[in-house]
């Protein structure tokens, strides 16, 4: 016949345990929210790895991600009072809120694509027509493919990538370069297109 005599201990240990909080990450945004620090870096190891895991589904660019997570967090740690453990618990919550920053970082980067690739599209719509200008439409494309020679190889390729249709920011990625470079080598390849065929600089 079973022992009655350990019932007592099982009897503990189970009211010990339904009195524990079911939202944990619940209760470490309520700490965190009185500026406890141990609270908030217990709640970036347990909660960090998951809010990568949706950030990096959406945006697929691990780094971008990796910067969404800490925008979240930092967030998180100045404002965990907008926690509201009435509408879910705080998994949840975060996990919420790095979903949407993510999909707003895709947004920001494909209307900042969108941006490079009309502006390159005008500048370069302006040296053709200036060179349209100057030169009979039969001779066009001799004359860029003239002066395209001239170029030095690195403004040629990113040149004629901008003429393929690429966006600075996909130059860029191509090459390896920063998206500075990628600009500065189009304004000097610009600079040396009107200069070869005569135009003058707007």
């Amino acid at each position: 016949m079973p022992s009655t005599i350990a019932l007592p201990a099982v009897q503990a240990a189970t009211t010990a345990r339904r009195s524990r909080p079911t939202d944990v990450t619940g209760a470490l945004l309520a700490r965190v929210t009185e500026g406890d620090q141990w609270a908030f870096a217990e709640l970036y190891d347990t909660v960090a790895p998951r809010a990568l895991g949706i950030a990096t589904r959406v945006i697929v660019d691990r780094q971008f991600a990796e910067d969404v997570v800490q925008e979240v967090f930092l967030e998180i740690w100045q404002k965990a009072a907008r926690f509201d453990g009435s509408r879910g618990n705080g998994t949840s919550w975060i996990l919420g809120l790095t979903r949407n920053r993510a999909i707003d970082r895709v947004r920001a980067e494909q209307a900042a694509r969108d941006r490079d690739l009309a502006i390159g599209s005008r500048d370069w719509i302006a040296v053709v027509d200036d060179v349209s200008d100057n030169a009979e439409a039969a001779e066009d494309k001799r004359l860029v493919e003239r002066a395209l020679r001239v170029l030095p190889e690195a403004q040629r390729m990113t040149v004629q990538l901008s003429y393929a249709g690429y966006s600075h920011s996909q130059i860029a990625a191509r090459l390896g370069i920063p998206v500075g470079t990628v600009k500065s080598r189009l304004r000097s390849a610009v600079t040396r297109l009107r200069e070869e065929f005569g135009v003058d600089a707007v």
